[in-house]
C-alpha cells in the first residue's frame, strides 16, 4: 500500500478473503482457489468486452494478472500434446467417446498446470 499499489492491494485482499472463506468451508487447496478466481476474473473481463465497457474489462484483467503471478506455470502446447498424447496411449481411448477417460487422466498428470478447457480441446483434437 505504502508503493501506492492500489490495485495489487485490492486484487489481494479479494484473494484473501476468499482463501479465509474456503478454509472455514472445509480447507480447499489453495492452488484451487486461486485458479478458480483468476477463471472468474477472466469471465468478467469477456463480459465487460461484450457490453462495451472497456475500463472495467482492462481492471478485471489486471486483477487476473495479479493472481496469475502466484500460480504455478501454464504448461506450453508441446508439453500438454505430449501429455494428451500419453493419456491417449495409456486409456487405450480411440474414439471421441472416450474424451472424458482422457481427460481425466491428462488434468491428474498435469497437476493444475493446464486449464480443462485447453486439455479438452486437445484431447478433442487428438481423438478426432
Amino acid at each position: 500500500m505504502k508503493a501506492g499499489e492500489r490495485e495489487r492491494v485490492q486484487a489481494l485482499r479479494l484473494v484473501l478473503s476468499e482463501l479465509q472463506k474456503a478454509e472455514k468451508e472445509g480447507g480447499a487447496d489453495e492452488l484451487a482457489v486461486l485458479r478458480r478466481e483468476r477463471k472468474r476474473r477472466r469471465e468478467a473481463e469477456e463480459a465487460y468486452r461484450e457490453a462495451g465497457r472497456a475500463e472495467l474489462a482492462a481492471q478485471e484483467a489486471q486483477e487476473a494478472e495479479i493472481i496469475e503471478a502466484y500460480l504455478p506455470q501454464e504448461l506450453s502446447d508441446a508439453e500438454l500434446e505430449a501429455l494428451v498424447e500419453a493419456g491417449v496411449q495409456s486409456t487405450g481411448a480411440s474414439s471421441p467417446r472416450d474424451m472424458g477417460r482422457v481427460i481425466k487422466h491428462v488434468m491428474e498428470a498435469a497437476g493444475g498446470r493446464a486449464d480443462g478447457k485447453r486439455v479438452s480441446t486437445k484431447v478433442k483434437e487428438a481423438l478426432s
